[in-house]
């Protein structure tokens, strides 16, 4: 189940994505449910369907007839968007709460980063957390407006997105997956001399637009095994990092579990987990990004984005 925002006729709207590229409308379709009896709540319980964080919070009440909606929607029944008569937004195109991230989650990334700065590599102990605002949220597909005043030195950073869908605190590891709604693909853009400029991650990892997200939601039952993923990125067709999910330092679970600790997580709260080996800075000759370069990020079982840096602005 591939869950999506998207614009169509001036309008944001929920829905599921179908195998052919169509969408369906989930509260559309859900009305014509409810007028039927099928649907739970009646028209009254559809309201929530209207956007993605108001699904993902009775996602329990309703996922079997999300399953229904789809299915039907597969068989070319419901409210149908075509392929070319919409755009895809962010899947949470407004978080109501900063980007949960966690930084140095990789071993590979770790040494390429304590290398590019002359430093002894350290392995981190615990995770090591950081956020970006609500504001650095932008599509799967949008361009990225460029500013050389704050990024010179514009990276990239490819991580797999995990959207929380129970709330809890203090959760333990063994649990931890059991809060999970489902999983997306974030970008991590960095503007690397804002973060040197001020020795610490938030304002360089902060910028409007800085958090590329998509295409979708899919949902954990879907994801056989989060934790063994193909995850890559390329610049223009070439290949700057490749791994598996794997690979993280920190699993999961204990990412999960230790951000909670003393800390309610909430339903639609976002954790970027860590990015792989490749960045553009820890290159032998340091690679960034520039107004006309596409990057394309994916991962296994989700899909790809891909985003463009805009033209320059002044």
């Amino acid at each position: 189940m591939r869950l999506v925002s998207f614009e169509t006729k001036g309008q944001e709207r929920a829905g599921l994505v179908l195998s052919d590229g169509r969408v369906v409308d989930l509260y559309e379709t859900a009305l014509d449910l409810a007028a039927t009896g099928q649907f739970p709540g009646g028209t009254a319980g559809c309201e929530a369907l209207k956007t993605v964080p108001g699904i993902i919070a009775v996602c329990a009440a309703v996922l079997p007839s999300l399953r229904l909606i789809e299915s039907e929607g597969e068989q070319g029944r419901g409210t149908l968007i075509e392929a070319g008569d919409y755009g895809l937004l962010a899947p949470i195109p407004r978080p109501y709460k900063n980007v949960f991230c966690v930084g140095r989650n990789y071993i590979d990334h770790v040494t390429e980063g304590y290398k590019a700065r002359g430093s002894e590599i350290r392995v981190p102990e615990h995770p090591q957390f950081f956020s970006k605002p609500p504001t650095a949220v932008t599509g799967p597909h949008s361009d990225i407006p460029f500013d050389p005043k704050t990024m010179a030195r514009l990276d990239y950073e490819v991580e797999l997105g995990v959207i929380i869908g129970m709330q809890g605190k203090d959760i333990p590891q063994e649990s931890a997956l059991d809060h999970v709604f489902g999983y997306t693909i974030i970008n991590d853009l960095t503007a690397r001399d804002l973060q040197r400029k001020h020795d610490q991650w938030f304002k360089g990892k902060g910028l409007d637009f800085s958090c590329p997200m998509g295409p979708w939601i899919v949902h954990k039952d879907d994801i056989a095994d989060p934790q063994d993923l193909a995850i890559s990125l390329s610049v223009n067709g070439e290949v700057r990092q490749q791994a598996r999910t794997s690979q993280m330092i920190f699993d999961l679970k204990r990412i999960i579990s230790d951000l909670s600790q003393g800390m309610t997580l909430e339903v639609g709260d976002i954790i970027a987990t860590g990015t792989p080996s490749g960045v553009g800075y820890a290159m032998a000759s340091p690679s960034f990004l520039s107004p006309g370069d596409v990057v394309r990020c994916e991962i296994e079982c989700i899909g790809a984005i891909e985003n463009r840096i805009g033209v320059t602005q002044r």
